[in-house]
């Protein structure tokens, strides 16, 4: 890892709500601030906490293609308006976990939200696992009145998730701001490594039974797959074994607090999205506890929780992530070891006539 750090000429800044961008100069001053920082156009540029859209904007003007994100449905209300025409799309979701792909963006750009994350150094590992390889994480941050965080913090934990680390000095850029300041400012750009080992999202999914039937969610309001149907899933998180995260993501999004001797392994999917970056699926099954009945506790997230019969692949209904699709008929069949890839072409949904894209391998089928 090299470090690098960069001592700045004089430039400007504030702390409104709007970045302080409404103010001409100031906004100048990061128009000429972020060509450095961000990489040629077109890039796919995710701005998490995108307040009222300031920022994005700057980046669409460059010609980048924009997604925000923010957790405030008024503030994401405020960053469509202000994006309109820029082809930009505004999602409402957490910047902690955002409501998007893995591997799908060449930049995340995040300014003044890190430091109030309860664990930065767990965010900063969740949006390096949303680079795509040779991506850079942008983080704009700082030292105010004792809050904050010092950039030396940001370095440390930024090291052993990225290629390069450079450290770039801002408080004496007085236009960025729109006055002196007397606190620690500064942007940190983290490089991810563009070549290298492969590295891939590990995701679980669960496959829970009733009398021949198979739960299934419909998605919704994530900006992927929305209002298609998939069974609960989620990525494991940092320190999960597959089993613990497929536990903790049934509980999540269904209130069923399964043990582990519950839930068995179904099949392993290596499965790769249009135009996303190869996953590794561990997908489980599970029959439903007597007397238990699942409910839909994620309701920004799902628009609801269906039984669908299981047994004849015509039973399965129409609108399913292709994948997931994929993952039902191997799993029928008994394939236990397959791998599905999308072309960069195809839906995300399966739909009549689509092709079939999961080969099944074969186990050695040693003892």
């Amino acid at each position: 890892m090299t470090i690098i750090d960069w001592d700045a000429e004089a430039d400007t800044f504030d702390r409104e709500p709007d970045h302080g961008l409404r103010d001409p100069a100031v906004r100048a001053a990061w128009a000429a601030k972020l060509p450095a920082w961000l990489p040629a156009a077109p890039a796919d540029v995710l701005d998490l906490g995108c307040g009222t859209g300031s920022l994005a904007l700057l980046a669409a003007e460059r010609g980048h293609r924009v997604t925000a994100v923010d957790l405030s449905p008024r503030m994401a209300g405020r960053a469509r308006a202000k994006l309109a025409g820029t082809g930009a799309r505004v999602l409402v979701g957490d910047a902690a976990a955002p409501p998007v792909p893995a591997g799908a963006f060449d930049v995340v750009l995040v300014r003044h939200l890190l430091w109030a994350m309860p664990d930065p150094e767990a965010a900063l590992r969740r949006w390096a696992a949303l680079l795509r390889p040779g991506g850079r994480l942008v983080l704009v941050e700082g030292v105010w009145r004792g809050a904050g965080l010092p950039h030396e913090r940001v370095v440390a934990a930024l090291g052993p998730l990225v290629e390069r680390v450079q450290h770039f000095p801002l408080s004496a850029e007085t236009a960025l701001w729109g006055r002196a300041v007397d606190d620690e400012r500064y942007a940190v750009l983290g490089g991810a490594a563009s070549t290298g080992r492969h590295r891939a999202v590990v995701d679980v999914h669960l496959f829970l039974r009733r009398d021949g039937d198979v739960l299934l969610a419909r998605r919704a309001g994530t900006g992927y797959a929305d209002g298609l149907l998939h069974a609960p899933s989620g990525h494991v998180e940092d320190g999960e074994d597959v089993r613990a995260a497929v536990l903790r993501e049934t509980y999540e999004e269904t209130g069923l607090r399964l043990a582990p001797e519950d839930v068995r392994v179904a099949l392993v999917m290596q499965h790769r999205g249009p135009g996303g970056q190869p996953r590794i699926g561990w997908f489980f099954e599970a029959d439903l506890p007597a007397g238990a009945e699942p409910y839909n506790r994620e309701p920004d997230k799902c628009a609801g929780l269906s039984w669908h019969p299981l047994a004849a692949a015509e039973a399965l209904p129409e609108g399913l992530v292709a994948y997931c699709a994929d993952a039902l008929d191997a799993y029928r069949a008994g394939k236990r070891f397959v791998v599905h890839g999308h072309e960069d072409g195809d839906s995300i949904a399966r739909t009549p006539g689509s092709p079939v894209r999961a080969v099944a391998l074969r186990p050695s089928g040693r003892g």
